[in-house]
């Protein structure tokens, strides 16, 4: 793939982005002591952990792209779910490049207001927590040095500019390089903890923590799930279509087959995002509300309680996500005004509940997936004791995007293929006129 030219070039761009991107991690907010937080976070899980995986650790080393990308994704959900209820953004929706241009401006507008709110609350956190973990004098080092409101309106200025950064250089990649920006940033946040991981397994094979046969064990089942990742991702069910053939002037056009693909797993990986975020948010504000407690202990040992919470609150997100973000009656309506229809199916409400049967049956399958997939860290760490967190919206996220960028890939070959295939470098494509004249 680095023998053409443009797909050299935007793979060069990509991965200089990303380079960018992961050098900013390291750059420490204004105000704030780095060793402090990174001690204090070692304490820590529930969301903040969560964050900070998102994050590619910007968290802990409290930098300035410590929101992350996270406040672009949830202004998306959020005018997704919006489009719903609120019928001018139901026809932007519709109206094709124009409207979709006027969604991300609102995207946009939404990420600045996300990102103003979270970077307060993140500060007044900062000084109300007050103090990291024990220092080299053995005593409790302060994470803000100076609080007050001078440091409030620099670190929320740093923060909500750090995350219109993170989205300007995910919009930069997404038309000068390869693949989804936004997807690749939250891909490489992710990748970066993998070093560590491996590290970890090994430390604990040299001390004795892990032995052969897990060793072994422990990487049959990582090569086997990302194996069933990927094929349930790229799985779909293909519903056939034909459009009947019509009569346009002097011409007929239509008469053809086609098909309908719908994923098995429709709602990607928000229905874990939004699970395990409604999990852990309890968890977190046990330390501020004592009636908490025993939720957040059930939720920490991870347990069967918890497995079996997070499983039926991610087939519950799996369906209602599946349900707002696709509408078979739509699909139905634009397949009639088209001509189109699936065979032995009348047009019409046949069809749409026809398509929402297959739905069903789809997201029921895609929703079981999702659940085994998030609830096998938990399994591992339980069991196998591994050192590390495989699996889950990590697994999902990493090999969701690694797919989309082979494919993006993949079609620059194909096109530079179609070339080539005319004919020798440098020559033209000969006709029948040109042949007949050679005669």
């Amino acid at each position: 793939m680095f023998r053409i030219e443009e797909l050299r070039k935007r793979l060069l761009f990509t991965i200089s982005i990303l380079a960018v991107y992961r050098l900013g991690v390291f750059v420490t907010t204004p105000g704030i002591d780095r060793v402090a937080m990174m001690d204090f976070m070692s304490s820590q899980g529930g969301l903040l952990s969560l964050f900070n995986m998102f994050s590619g650790g910007a968290i802990e080393q409290a930098s300035i792209f410590a929101l992350g990308i996270m406040p672009y994704i949830s202004s998306s959900i959020i005018i997704q779910l919006l489009a719903v209820v609120v019928p001018q953004l139901e026809q932007l929706q519709k109206e094709g490049e124009l409207g979709r241009r006027k969604i991300t401006q609102y995207t946009r507008y939404g990420t600045i207001a996300l990102g103003l709110i979270q970077g307060t609350g993140i500060a007044f956190w900062l000084e109300g927590m007050g103090r990291g973990g024990l220092g080299d004098t053995g005593m409790l080092t302060e994470v803000v040095a100076n609080p007050g409101w001078g440091f409030r309106f620099m670190t929320v200025v740093t923060l909500t500019a750090g995350t219109a950064f993170i989205m300007w250089l995910g919009e930069q990649i997404t038309e000068r390089g390869v693949g989804n920006g936004i997807s690749l940033i939250i891909f490489a946040g992710i990748v970066a903890g993998l070093p560590d991981a491996l590290f970890s397994t090994i430390q604990f094979y040299r001390t004795g923590q892990l032995d052969e046969l897990s060793l072994i064990v422990l990487g049959l089942v990582v090569i086997l799930a990302v194996g069933a990742v990927v094929f349930v991702e790229r799985g779909q069910r293909r519903l056939p279509v034909q459009y009947a053939k019509r009569v346009v002037g002097r011409k007929v056009v239509g008469g053809q087959t086609t098909h309908l693909p719908l994923k098995v797993n429709t709602a990607g990986v928000i229905p874990a995002i939004f699970a395990s975020s409604i999990l852990l948010i309890p968890a977190t504000l046990a330390g501020w509300l004592p009636f908490l407690q025993g939720f957040a202990d059930a939720v920490s040992r991870a347990g069967w309680e918890y497995n079996t919470l997070y499983a039926l609150l991610i087939i519950f997100f799996t369906f209602f996500y599946t349900a707002v973000t696709f509408n078979p009656v739509d699909v139905a309506d634009n397949m009639k005004k088209n001509g189109g229809y699936i065979p032995g199916i009348r047009p019409g409400k046949k069809t749409a509940d026809y398509i929402d049967k297959v739905l069903s049956r789809l997201t029921t399958g895609g929703s079981l997936y999702l659940a085994a997939v998030c609830v096998l860290p938990t399994i591992m760490v339980g069991y196998f004791q591994t050192p590390f967190f495989f699996g889950g919206t990590a697994l999902l996220i990493v090999v969701g995007v690694a797919l989309d960028t082979v494919q993006q890939i993949e079609g620059h070959l194909i096109t530079r293929h179609y070339e080539g295939f005319t004919g020798a470098r440098g020559s033209r494509i000969r006709g029948r006129r040109a042949a007949g004249s050679t005669r």
